[in-house]
């Protein structure tokens, strides 16, 4: 796929810090449980942090979706970045648990598998406009690509805490250097945003509006979207780390090694995921390879050791991410050109209210010794928003989808 040179640049950067994003969320995904327990925190205090993370970053993306047309997108992006340094510096020098918790719902922590923060519709409306049909599609699998390989390395860097304990150093400050770190990306993402143009260089005459003619499209959508995201929530990568020291006793480290390895298969089947698009189109790739995967899910949970239960998460997430690049490219392939930015942000809004409603559940499941119970019914959830999904956009063929958009 070539690009022209200034939105090839643009579109480096934008993937250079989804990569940076999704290494610092990598670790923080398998360090917070672990970290909030090491303060003396219970388990279910790990859901609800999670739900005021998920809560607070579906309704900022639902203000960009309602307001963010009226600043300028590099703006918005500038401080999204801030926001993410001041996060990190607040959960590295506070310990009372209702502090942590404001700074989560206010902040940008990650503690799921996806990126569901602020950052993902100003990026995704900005890739849009890089390219149209298929390199679309392409497009939004190396920016899928980048961020579970970073993802992949940095749920390795779970282990460094557990290493410089090892050198006799305090483990709850290294795990506070770690929230260090990902303050540190911060910055790093002011940096890197501050060089971008105002505008998207390919359409710079395109205005972003509210949604318009794509609206009841884009609502039904939505609305399906968020069923997804709510059994998704119930397995957030905090949760599911949570679930694996306490069924098996796993450290933070094994944890890491752990889902590095999901990471990384996630990864290599996005590589997948454009070419099987082609052939079979957006909405089949996206349906028939995610309920196998909440089969395995489902499986994992009822498994009786260790092994077995590694294996089917392994084969889980060899299938789950597929439909991550082709479902962006399905939303921004479905509305005209100026709606992109806010289809991607109503689109993403009932996915992280959604989903910020189930980790405080899946947390007191998990508390109440019911260890099973949240695996089991993501799985179930995810299959009845896969089978709802191909029943509501079957019939309508996806070129002829494109073109009725494109001609309003």
């Amino acid at each position: 796929m070539t690009l022209p040179a200034g939105v090839a640049r643009e579109v480096r950067a934008l993937l250079i810090g989804r990569g940076l994003r999704a290494f610092v969320d990598g670790y923080v995904a398998v360090l917070l449980p672990a970290y909030l327990l090491a303060l003396g925190h219970a388990t279910w205090q790990v859901g609800l942090l999670s739900t005021a993370t998920l809560l607070g970053s579906a309704l900022a993306t639902l203000a960009v979706g309602a307001w963010g047309h009226h600043a300028a997108p590099r703006f918005l992006l500038l401080a999204a970045a801030l926001l993410m340094a001041a996060t990190g510096l607040g959960f590295a020098g506070l310990s009372a648990f209702w502090p942590l918790l404001l700074v989560a719902f206010v902040g940008t922590l990650n503690p799921s598998s996806g990126d569901v923060s602020v950052f993902l519709p100003l990026e995704h409306s900005r890739l849009s406009h890089a390219a149209e049909g298929d390199a679309r599609t392409r497009l939004f699998a190396r920016y899928s690509l980048t961020g579970a390989l970073c993802a992949a390395l940095g749920a390795l860097a779970a282990a460094v805490p557990d290493a410089l304990a090892e050198q006799g150093i305090d483990r709850l400050t290294a795990l506070r250097g770690m929230f260090l770190g990902y303050a540190g990306v911060g910055a790093l993402l002011w940096l890197l945003y501050a060089r971008l143009p105002q505008e998207p260089v390919r359409e710079q005459a395109v205005v972003p509006t509210p949604l318009g003619p794509s609206r009841g499209t884009v609502v039904k959508l939505a609305a399906l979207f968020s069923v997804d995201a709510f059994a998704g929530g119930l397995v957030v990568n905090s949760l599911l780390a949570l679930w694996l020291f306490e069924r098996f006793g796993l450290s933070p480290a094994s944890v890491g090694l752990l889902f590095f390895g999901t990471s990384l298969l996630g990864a290599v089947s996005q590589l997948a995921a454009p070419w099987m698009a082609k052939r079979i189109g957006l909405l089949n790739t996206m349906v028939f390879t995610h309920i196998p995967s909440s089969l395995f899910l489902i499986l994992a949970a009822l498994a009786p050791g260790l092994p077995i239960a590694v294996g089917l998460l392994l084969l889980r997430s060899a299938l789950s991410q597929m439909d991550v690049p082709t479902r962006s490219a399905y939303v921004m392939a479905v509305v005209t050109p100026s709606e992109r930015a806010a289809a991607a942000s109503f689109t993403a809004v009932p996915r992280s209210l959604a989903a910020a409603l189930s980790p405080t559940l899946g947390g007191a499941l998990l508390a109440a010794g019911w260890l099973a119970a949240p695996l089991v019914a993501c799985g179930c959830l995810k299959i009845a928003y896969d089978l709802a999904l191909w029943r509501a956009f079957r019939l309508q063929p996806e070129d002829r989808v494109v073109s009725d958009v494109e001609t309003r």
